[in-house]
């Protein structure tokens, strides 16, 4: 039986990152807009994960707007050496939260920018590009003209890595013919499992996947059969998840977000879950039937 602890590490562009990280997306207000219910609340958890030993966060400046990249600097500054900050840019929101497509190049040069201020950089670590092709999941479209511009601000000094999110195996074939790729950023979890042909594929190249709803997002996971297994475990369904994870490839890194100091230990404490054989054959059932 594999034990999984935060000392596992995996490429990151350059950086060697811990495969247990924290999104910062639920920081924000409902809907992933405005304030945070609880500002201090909010600081203390951010505070808590690097004191944990995290070292890569995942956010972005449309969570709020600016709302998440403004608690990390106040939170976090002078950022620790280690820590990544990974963004995505290539949206943005209107007046009453809506997201809407941003891929023109004025729009992803100010997006990129405006990160670079709300976080208080001189150079941003790593951007994903957000494809919106489709409301829905990924959908095919050409993304070189979007990600010839984030080249060409990489190339600038501004952007250290790229990465895509929402992308299909064909935009990340393309993706490479224009910059090296180095994350991918899509919805995966134990019930979604469209991704599992391309985790497979970008570990072989050594790229990062980074599953986002890595618990079910807006519709958390609901099984039998992982509340059974986490049950036998003595740990959480979303524990069990998340562990499970880790052991679908060498090459995730997980980022789950919340805005609890309890919900932040309790997923980091995943990271230390050992699943037994049975356990993972079990879990293998919710993948492959898709329901519990």
């Amino acid at each position: 039986m594999a034990s999984i602890d935060r000392s596992g590490t995996f490429p990151l562009g350059r950086r060697q990152v811990k495969r247990m990280g924290y999104g910062a997306m639920q920081l924000a207000g409902p809907g992933v807009f405005g304030p945070p219910r609880d500002h201090d609340a909010a600081l203390a958890v951010l505070r808590e994960a690097v004191a944990q030993g995290v070292d890569h966060i995942d956010t972005s400046d449309f969570y709020g707007p600016h709302i998440t990249n403004r608690l990390i600097r106040e939170a976090l500054a002078p950022y620790p050496d280690d820590l990544v900050i990974v963004t995505k840019i290539g949206a943005r929101r209107d007046d009453k939260g809506a997201w809407l497509p941003a891929f023109a190049p004025d729009q992803l040069k100010q997006a990129v920018h405006d990160n670079l201020r709300n976080l208080g950089l001189d150079v941003l670590d790593v951007v994903n590009l957000r494809l919106m092709f489709s409301a829905h999941g990924p959908a095919e479209g050409s993304i070189e003209a979007p990600l010839t511009v984030l080249a060409e601000l990489q190339q600038q000094g501004l952007i250290r890595h790229l990465g895509l999110s929402n992308a299909t195996a064909a935009q990340v074939a393309e993706g490479q013919r224009i910059a090296p790729i180095v994350c991918v950023q899509n919805e995966y979890n134990l019930a979604h499992r469209t991704d599992d042909p391309l985790i497979d594929a970008l570990a072989k190249e050594g790229i990062a996947y980074v599953p986002f709803f890595p618990l079910g997002g807006f519709t958390p996971l609901q099984s039998t059969v992982l509340s059974d297994v986490a049950a036998k475990l003595g740990a959480t369904p979303m524990q069990t998840a998340l562990a499970w994870l880790l052991r679908r490839s060498p090459n995730i890194l997980l980022i789950p977000g919340t805005s609890s100091l309890a919900h932040l230990r309790e997923n980091l404490a995943a990271a230390e879950l050992d699943l037994p054989e049975d356990a993972l054959a079990a879990l293998e059932g919710v993948g492959r039937s898709g329901t519990g």
